[in-house]
C-alpha cells in the first residue's frame, strides 16, 4: 500500500502481564444475544433462534433463505457474530401467506434452529439491547489476582471501544481494497462488498482517534467541545464546556467522550476536540477526503464501552472462565485484550 494504515492501539489500564489461550475450541467463546423486547406470536415473519458451531453468519442466512425458498434478502439477522464460536441468535425470513417449511432439515453438525415465533417485523441490523458472553482462557500463565485486579477495573472504569480486527479483513484486507477504491483505482459494484470496505476505513480513522486520546490520558474524560453519548443509546449532544455535573456523569459512565465515523460535512465536536479529530484524520487523508466523498453522513460512536455483569471463576488453576455482557455493536475482544496477552 502507499500509505500506512497500521495504527498502534494502546492499552488504557496498562499491558496485561498475565498470558492465556483463547478460541483453543469454538466452545471456549460462547455469545448469546439478548433482545429488548418480546415477540408478536403473529405476523408475516418467522424469527429463528438459532444455535451456531463455527459457522458464519452470512452463510446460515444464505442456508436459511435456500431452505424456506425465499431471496437472501427476505432473511434478517441483528448482526454478525464470530465465526469461531458458539453462538445463539435471532434471524428473520419473511414468509407472507405461507406455511414455514420443516426448520430441521437444514439442521447440520453447524448450526441448528432452536425455536421459531412468528412476528411482525423484519430483524434489522443492531435491534438488539446486547449480547452475553462467556469466554474461557486455558494455559493461564502469571498471577490469577492480576486476571481479578484487572476485570474489576475494567467493569468499573470502561475498556476502550476499539473495533475490532474482523472488521479490517484478514491480515488488513479491507483495508487495502478500501484505499484502492477511494483513490479510485479498482471499482467495487457488488453493494456489500463496497459497504464492508467503507465500513473499514470509517472504523481504521475511529480507532486512530481512540488510540490518540488514550495517548494523551483522556479518553474518559470530556473536552471542551466534545459529543457526549447516553450509555446504551446513540442519543448525542455537544458539551461546548463540560461542567462539574457533566464530568460526574461521564466518571459515573452515564455519559461517554465519542469519535467520529467520518462522513461528508463538519465534525459534530467543537473547540479542542474537534482540533484533535482533524489532527488525526490528517494522517489519514486518502480515507478521511475519500469517504467525504462516497457522501457517508457524519456519525459518532462512543470511546468507551461499558463492562455488565462481569465475573471470573476458575475452573482448574490454568483456566479461567469471564462471564460478562456488552451492548450491541462493540467488541469482546476490546475488552479481552485489557484483561490478558491472548494467543488465538
Amino acid at each position: 500500500m502507499s500509505e500506512s494504515f497500521v495504527v498502534e492501539l494502546p492499552h488504557a489500564h496498562g499491558r496485561p502481564r498475565l498470558k492465556g489461550r483463547l478460541r483453543a475450541a469454538p466452545e471456549d467463546f460462547q455469545v448469546r444475544e439478548e433482545l429488548s423486547f418480546t415477540l408478536d406470536g403473529a405476523g408475516e415473519h418467522v424469527w429463528l433462534w438459532v444455535r451456531k458451531r463455527d459457522a458464519n453468519t452470512e452463510w446460515v442466512a444464505r442456508r436459511l433463505a435456500q431452505r424456506a425458498g425465499v431471496a437472501a434478502g427476505a432473511v434478517g439477522y441483528a448482526g454478525l457474530k464470530d465465526r469461531h464460536a458458539l453462538t445463539e441468535q435471532w434471524f428473520s425470513v419473511h414468509l407472507p401467506g405461507r406455511p414455514e417449511p420443516d426448520w430441521s432439515v437444514a439442521e447440520g453438525d453447524e448450526f441448528s434452529v432452536l425455536e421459531a415465533v412468528r412476528h411482525s417485523r423484519k430483524l434489522r441490523r443492531g435491534a438488539l439491547s446486547g449480547n452475553a458472553f462467556r469466554i474461557v482462557a486455558r494455559e493461564i500463565e502469571g498471577q490469577p489476582e492480576e486476571l481479578a485486579e484487572r476485570l474489576r477495573r475494567v467493569a468499573a472504569n470502561g475498556a476502550p471501544n476499539y473495533f475490532g480486527e474482523q472488521r479490517f479483513g484478514r491480515e488488513g484486507g479491507n483495508l487495502e481494497r478500501a484505499e484502492a477504491l477511494l483513490r479510485g483505482e479498482e471499482q467495487v459494484r457488488d453493494r456489500h462488498r463496497r459497504g464492508l470496505y467503507l465500513s473499514a476505513a470509517r472504523a481504521a480513522l475511529f480507532n486512530a482517534v481512540l488510540a490518540r486520546r488514550i495517548a494523551r490520558s483522556d479518553w474518559s474524560q470530556p473536552l471542551p467541545g466534545e459529543v457526549l453519548m447516553l450509555d446504551g443509546s446513540h442519543s448525542i449532544f455537544t458539551a461546548t464546556e463540560p461542567d462539574a455535573a457533566i464530568r460526574q456523569r461521564v466518571a459515573d459512565l452515564d455519559l461517554h467522550p465519542t469519535g467520529p465515523l467520518w462522513g461528508a460535512g463538519e465534525l459534530l465536536s467543537e473547540g479542542e476536540a474537534r482540533e484533535l479529530e482533524q489532527a488525526v484524520a490528517a494522517t489519514l487523508p486518502v480515507f478521511r477526503d475519500g469517504l467525504a466523498a462516497e457522501g457517508l453522513r457524519q456519525e459518532r460512536r462512543a470511546l468507551r464501552l461499558r463492562v455488565q455483569d462481569a465475573a471470573l471463576e476458575w475452573s482448574d488453576s490454568k483456566t479461567a472462565v469471564l462471564n460478562f455482557r456488552l451492548t450491541a455493536g462493540v467488541y469482546a475482544t476490546a475488552v479481552l485484550r485489557e484483561l490478558i496477552q491472548a494467543t488465538d
